[in-house]
C-alpha cells in the first residue's frame, strides 16, 4: 500500500488523470450519463451502446441502477435551442426519462447531492467534419476512429468519438456530486493540474489558465486571447471569475474591473458544471421558453456574461456582436433579477476550473482534425503521442490483428486494430477493422473497410466502405471516401478531399457526388441509425466471407 502511494506520488497529473481513465478495475464513471442527440433513434441508439459498452458496471444491481444512461432527443424549434437552454431541456427530459423507465427522482437525488450527471452535446449537423457524419446517418458522435475496443459481447470494434470523450470526462465525476457537468462530443483532453476537487462555486467553467499573474497588453495579443471567450479569475482567496469574449486587453481590463486585482487569465474551453439548486434556478427562469420550445440561447453571451458583467460592459460587448442595445438591456436585467434572488448559500457565483497550460488536447471536430489527432496514434517524435496512445488503451502496433507476415510487409510505424488482411503493403498509416485480400496503404487511414484490394495513398481517409468488386478500392492522394448505407441496405459513395471544408462546402456539390453534403444531411434525418449499423455489419460481413483469403 505505502509502494502504491509512493508511485502515485511521483505521477505527474498527465499520468495520474491517464492512470485513473485507464482503471479498467475501478473505471471513472458519472452516476448519471445524459446524451442530448438530435433524434429519438440516435437516442435509442446511445442509450443502449452506452449502457451495454462504456457506461456498463458489474456493480448495477435492481437496488442500485447505476451508472445510469439517459438519451434524450433536442426536439426543439427550427434554428435549436442554444446550448444554454439546450442544456436545460435535455436535463429536464432526462429527469422524465429517469422517472418513467427507472422510478428514479433524477432532480430530488441531484439536489440532495447523492449521484453526479454529465450531459454531452451531440445535436448538429457536423459540417466541418464532412463527410464523415454522413456515412453514420447524421450520428455526428458515432463517427469512428481508427482504434478498436472491447465490447461487452467480447467483439471488436472502432471506439466513436463520444466514447472517447465519455471515457475521458468520467475522472471529474468523484468531485462533482450534486453537479450537473456540461462536455461536447468531439473534444478529449488530459488536464495537467490535479482533476480532484472541491467545488466552490455554483457555476464552474473549464479553462486553461496561463502563467501566475494577469497578461499585459503584448501578451494578450501575442497568447490570440483576443480571438477567444476568456476567463478571468481575481487574485481574492474566492477566486471569483467573469468571462469576456474576443476583446483587447484595454476592453477586457476595463470590463472585468469590477473583479478586482486579476490573478490570472485563459481561454474558456466551454465545458462547465453547475450545481443541482443553480440548474433548477436557471429552468426556473426559463420555465416559458422551455415549455413552448421556443427561443435560442447559448451559456456564454446568454448566461455567464449576463451573470458576471455589469449592464453597461455587457451591453457593450453585445452590441459588438451585432445585438440591439435594448435586447442586450433586457436580457441583463433578466438574469440579474434572477442573480439577486437566488440563495449562494455559502458558495461563490462563478469560478473556473484550471485544465493546465500543458493539458493535452484532441479535437475531432474537423476533418482535418481528424486526420492529423488520428495520425498521431502512429507518431514517435510528439512525446504527447504516447499519451493518446495509452488513453486509447494501445499496447502493441499490431492489436487482434491476423495477417501473413510472409506476404504482408508492415513498417515499425503503422498500426492495424482487428483487421484481417493477406498480402500487400502498409506504411506510416493506421487501419482498424478492415478486411481485405491485398492492400496498399501509405500515410492513411482506413477504418470499417472490406474489399478485395484497398489502394490508400498520402492523406487518404476510406471510411465505412463494403467493396465486392474485382478492383476493389481506388483513392487518389488526400481523397475522403466514405460509404452511405440506408435502411434498405442501399449504398451511396461520398467524396471530399482532406482539403475541402466542410462547412464552407456544405451546400456544393464536390469531387463528382451525385449531390451536396446538405443534402445527403436532409435525406439523413431520422434515420434508424441502430437498424442501419446493423444492416452495414451484415454488409461488410457478407462480403467479407465471400473473399479468399488465402
Amino acid at each position: 500500500m505505502v509502494a502504491s502511494d509512493s508511485k502515485k506520488q511521483k505521477m505527474s497529473p498527465l499520468e495520474t488523470a491517464l492512470s485513473a481513465i485507464t482503471d479498467e478495475t475501478k473505471r471513472s464513471l458519472y452516476d448519471v450519463t445524459i446524451v442530448c442527440t438530435t433524434d429519438d433513434h440516435q437516442a435509442e441508439y446511445w442509450t443502449q451502446r452506452l449502457s451495454e459498452g462504456l457506461c456498463s458496471s458489474s456493480s448495477s444491481t435492481a437496488d442500485s441502477p447505476f451508472p445510469l444512461v439517459l438519451a434524450v432527443s433536442e426536439d426543439w424549434a427550427k434554428g435549436g435551442a442554444g446550448n444554454g437552454v439546450g442544456t436545460l431541456y435535455a436535463y429536464q427530459k432526462a429527469c422524465r426519462v429517469a422517472k418513467e423507465k427507472h422510478d428514479i427522482d433524477l432532480n430530488a437525488m441531484m439536489m440532495d447531492k447523492k449521484v453526479s450527471a454529465a450531459l454531452y452535446h451531440t445535436a448538429g449537423k457536423g459540417t466541418r467534419l464532412a463527410p464523415l457524419p454522413a456515412s453514420e446517418n447524421n450520428n455526428k458522435p458515432g463517427v469512428k476512429l481508427p482504434v478498436c475496443h472491447k465490447l461487452s459481447d467480447g467483439s471488436w470494434a472502432p471506439i466513436t468519438v463520444l466514447e472517447a470523450v465519455v471515457k475521458q470526462t468520467g475522472i471529474y465525476a468523484s468531485s462533482r456530486k450534486g453537479r450537473l457537468s456540461v462536455f461536447w462530443g468531439d473534444q478529449v483532453f488530459l488536464p495537467s493540474v490535479p482533476f480532484e476537487y472541491t467545488p466552490t462555486h455554483h457555476i464552474d467553467i473549464m479553462c486553461t489558465l496561463l502563467g501566475q499573474t494577469a497578461p499585459t497588453a503584448e501578451e494578450w495579443v501575442e497568447k490570440g486571447l483576443d480571438k477567444y471567450g476568456v476567463i478571468a479569475v481575481s487574485k481574492g482567496a474566492e477566486k471569483n471569475a467573469a468571462q469576456v469574449e474576443k476583446v483587447d486587453h484595454a476592453t477586457a481590463v476595463k470590463m472585468l474591473a469590477e473583479l478586482g486585482d486579476i490573478g490570472q487569465v485563459g481561454p474558456s474551453l466551454g465545458s462547465f458544471s453547475v450545481s443541482a439548486s443553480m440548474l433548477n434556478a436557471l429552468c426556473d427562469e426559463y420555465s416559458t421558453e422551455l415549455s413552448s420550445k421556443t427561443g435560442k440561447f447559448d451559456t456564454d453571451p446568454h448566461f455567464w456574461m449576463p451573470l458576471t458583467l455589469s449592464e453597461e460592459n455587457y451591453i457593450s460587448l453585445m452590441k459588438q456582436k451585432g445585438i440591439d442595445e435594448d435586447v442586450s438591456k433586457a436580457h441583463h436585467q433578466r438574469m440579474a433579477k434572477m442573480k439577486s434572488s437566488f440563495d449562494l448559500g455559502g458558495m461563490g457565483l462563478f469560478g473556473a476550473v484550471d485544465v493546465g497550460s500543458e493539458a493535452c488536447w484532441w479535437d475531432y471536430g474537423l476533418l482535418k482534425l481528424y486526420l492529423t489527432n488520428n495520425m498521431k496514434l502512429i507518431d514517435t517524435e510528439d512525446p504527447n503521442a504516447d499519451l493518446l496512445r495509452k488513453f486509447m488503451g494501445i499496447t502493441s502496433r499490431i492489436m487482434n490483428t491476423d495477417v501473413d507476415s510472409s506476404k504482408l510487409t508492415i513498417d515499425e510505424k503503422s498500426s492495424a486494430f482487428s483487421c484481417k488482411i493477406s498480402s500487400g503493403s502498409i506504411s506510416n498509416s493506421v487501419l482498424a477493422n478492415v478486411e481485405a485480400v491485398n492492400v496498399h496503404v501509405d500515410d492513411a487511414i482506413v477504418v470499417n473497410c472490406t474489399a478485395r484490394k484497398i489502394h490508400a495513398p498520402k492523406g487518404a481517409i476510406l471510411y465505412n466502405l463494403v467493396d465486392e468488386s474485382e478492383e476493389g478500392i481506388i483513392a487518389e492522394e488526400g481523397a475522403v471516401i466514405v460509404s452511405v448505407t440506408n435502411e434498405e441496405g442501399e449504398q451511396t459513395i461520398l467524396k471530399s478531399k482532406k482539403d475541402i471544408c466542410g462547412g464552407k462546402a456544405w451546400k456544393k456539390v464536390v469531387e463528382g457526388n451525385p449531390t451536396s453534403f446538405e443534402d445527403v444531411m436532409v435525406k439523413n434525418m431520422n434515420a434508424n441509425v441502430s437498424k442501419i449499423e446493423k444492416k452495414r455489419a451484415e454488409l461488410f460481413r457478407k462480403a467479407s466471407d465471400s473473399f479468399d483469403f488465402q
